[in-house]
């Protein structure tokens, strides 16, 4: 059994911090759009160039391949990594790192984006046909930071799964 949901009825509340809402008065949105353009405007200029970089030619990166010099760069970044996990106890003896990103690195979730979003689009879920319609568009997708929900009836939510595992497996 296939729903529409219209657009305009959509409304998320989280109470846990970070507070989420979305509205649907045409005044409030007016006012988070305005207060949104000024704290990206102040996020922007704190972040990392290579970042901004990564984050504005992300569909690039996925459409025409990794550019050499980047891979370059990220892999002189991350070659010779080590670690030391403190417990308890006291702390572990130095040991290299052969997968994973730098821990509060700004670089890490963009690094994760390109990851996810790859798995993604070679999984076929952007073209795939199965999902829930949402103001008369396909979703069968939801991503946020680290977390990817994944929405149809039963047996094409077994089928999307078993989709993004076979790619994911791929680059394991």
């Amino acid at each position: 059994m296939k729903r529409e949901l219209p657009l305009f009825k959509l409304a998320v509340e989280k109470a846990e911090e970070p507070e989420i809402k979305l509205s649907t008065s045409v005044g409030s949105l007016k006012k988070q759009e305005s207060s949104l353009k000024t704290s990206t405007s102040a996020l922007l200029t704190m972040i990392n160039p290579l970042t901004v970089w990564i984050t504005t030619n992300c569909g690039k990166f996925l459409r025409d391949g990794k550019p050499d010099h980047l891979t370059c760069l990220l892999r002189n970044l991350y070659a010779g990594q080590e670690a030391i996990v403190r417990t308890g106890h006291g702390t572990t003896d130095w040991f290299q790192m052969g997968k994973g990103v730098h821990q509060g690195c700004i670089l890490s979730p963009c690094l994760f984006n390109l990851y996810s979003e790859y798995i993604i689009r070679n999984a076929g879920l952007d073209e795939a046909q199965v999902g829930i319609k949402i103001a008369g568009k396909n979703m069968n997708n939801l991503r946020y930071a680290g977390d990817t929900n994944l929405m149809a009836e039963s047996e094409e939510l077994k089928s999307l799964l078993m989709q993004v595992k076979e790619e994911s497996e791929k680059l394991a």
